[in-house]
């Protein structure tokens, strides 16, 4: 099952990829995410790991298994019989960036899961890109 979903932000890819890899503070501007915790020392990284707790599910550790400085990053929780895969992708355009998020799920459970939560992992992984595109736009600080 793959759950994807792009947004173009007006805004530098720096600072975009900024906020998108700044995962600890992704509870302050995405309604789709309670905490997020690292489980390590040092910034978003090949090999970290984060605890995160999204509402009406139950909390997951997710593990950084691709990452390319700039431009990507990809990471993996299990439980319940399904692997997910979170995957983030920038893209430069003129004026900005295009942004795609993913959501795979595989296992023998995945069939049953996306009938069960399809509809929330949808809105959750759009609701997350809007707010990326919001926080990236809004001139905030980072």
């Amino acid at each position: 099952m793959r759950f994807e979903t792009g947004v173009d932000i007006d805004a530098s890819a720096d600072r975009v990829w900024r906020v998108m890899t700044d995962v600890v503070r992704w509870p302050e501007f995405t309604p789709t995410m309670t905490t997020v915790e690292p489980l390590g020392d040092g910034p978003l990284s090949l090999g970290g790991r984060f605890r995160i707790k999204q509402p009406g599910l139950p909390p997951m550790v997710w593990q950084v298994n691709e990452f390319t400085d700039g431009r990507s990053f990809a990471w993996q929780a299990t439980g319940g019989g399904v692997t997910t895969i979170g995957t983030h992708v920038l893209a430069p355009r003129e004026g900005g960036v295009s942004v795609l998020l993913g959501i795979d799920q595989s296992g023998p459970l995945a069939p049953l899961m996306s009938l069960l939560v399809g509809g929330r992992t949808r809105r959750y992984v759009r609701t997350e890109a809007e707010s990326l595109k919001r926080r990236c736009e809004s001139g905030e600080d980072v």
